[in-house]
């Protein structure tokens, strides 16, 4: 490898920190997922619960890929840095043009998704030499591909924009499940992904905080603006922090710092990295997006749950416990009971969502999921 190559390369001497530009560039994810439960709190249709999953699933595969990247370059390098300022200015773009993405805005989130995808690998087999420049060649033609698809959907309109956008989202997620394999160069191995496993955690870990984070400023913010504050709305704000509250819990009690210890020590941290972080934590931040937009549902105007409320208030932590339940599977190759019988205790709240008012349903949600975490921690699991 060359002494440039080297130079942009982290130090593999000691365990790898966080850095203030990775934390910089979360930033605008806050803003992102912000612009998600919004999203979906203005089209509570199964379409619109579709079409918000399709928009997270770009927003993610660019933080994700990028969280590769930087588990290998040294982000205080110029380059680097830079690197993440132009991914920050396009991300900012995109998240503004999240509300209108299957309206007058497409085109930019497809030529954003596209600029990352493409402009992230193509600095990479640029700056890099030896077997990781060779991976990130397979990358770079499977985003230029997928780049493609994001484009033409942003141009498109109507379901040829959802369809052509899927394609997007399918080509990046099969590439990395197939190994990038591409004619004339090859595929790659998990072994080949020499992440450092316990940084890689540490930013997924970051990631859930930031969707946490957006629910707790929908609910203060949500508050901030009431015109009157009843006992209603008191029991609403009090009832929607108690399930944040139970989220954060469930995951960062034991199971955070635990499976960061397993993938540091992994022989083969690129498969965890790839399964356990990279295809199931994004189904856990949609349980947290759907449930902040519960929160503000009930918080803004408390009634008898309508079936959309109701599906936003016990999905979000069913969809949390969902994949929470993956992970623990994945890691630790336990099949998690507490949290499959609290999807089932969800689903049997779902029978009588119709005769209960909104705030209730809500409570019972928290205190399933903060079931399954007393639970957890009563019997030592992680």
């Amino acid at each position: 490898m060359s002494t440039r190559a080297a130079r942009l390369l982290r130090d593999r001497s000691g365990g790898q920190r966080v850095t203030n530009i990775e934390l910089f560039f979360d930033l605008v994810y806050v803003f992102a997922v912000t612009q998600l439960s919004h999203f979906l709190l203005r089209y509570p249709t199964a379409a619109g619960a579709l079409q918000a999953a399709l928009l997270l699933a770009m927003v993610w595969l660019i933080w994700a890929y990028t969280t590769w990247v930087t588990n290998w370059m040294d982000p205080e390098r110029i380059e680097v840095r830079l690197l993440l300022i132009a991914g920050m200015l396009i991300s900012l773009a995109m998240s503004a043009a999240l509300p209108h993405a299957f309206a007058g805005w497409g085109w930019v989130v497809g030529a954003a998704y596209a600029a990352q995808q493409i402009g992230r690998s193509t600095f990479m087999v640029l700056a890099l030499r030896g077997p990781l420049q060779r991976n990130f060649e397979r990358i770079l033609a499977w985003c230029v591909v997928s780049g493609i698809f994001a484009v033409a959907g942003g141009l498109a309109g109507g379901t040829a924009r959802d369809v052509l956008w899927v394609l997007a989202v399918g080509t990046d997620v099969t590439g990395g499940l197939a190994g990038f394999a591409t004619p004339g160069l090859g595929r790659s191995r998990t072994l080949d992904w020499t992440i450092e496993g316990g940084h890689f955690a540490e930013r997924c870990q970051a990631f859930i905080l930031i969707a946490l984070g957006e629910s707790i400023v929908i609910i203060g913010a949500t508050l901030s603006g009431a015109a009157h504050v009843t006992a209603t709305t008191a029991g609403a704000f009090v009832v929607a922090f108690a399930g944040a509250v139970a989220l954060w819990w469930l995951y960062f009690d034991s199971s955070a710092g635990a499976s960061a210890r397993v993938i540091a020590a992994s022989d083969d941290p690129g498969r965890l990295g790839s399964y356990a972080y990279h295809l199931i934590h994004p189904v856990m931040v949609a349980g947290i997006i759907v449930s902040a937009a519960a929160d503000e549902k009930i918080l803004s105007m408390p009634s008898t749950a309508s079936a959309p409320a109701a599906w936003m208030i016990l999905g979000g932590p069913a969809l949390f416990l969902a994949g929470h339940a993956a992970f623990k599977f994945v890691v630790w190759r336990v099949v998690p009971w507490t949290r499959l019988a609290g999807i089932a205790v969800l689903a049997l709240l779902g029978l009588a969502a119709a005769a209960v008012p909104e705030i209730a349903l809500a409570a019972c949600a928290a205190a399933v999921v903060a079931a399954v975490a007393a639970l957890d921690r009563r019997a030592g699991h992680r």
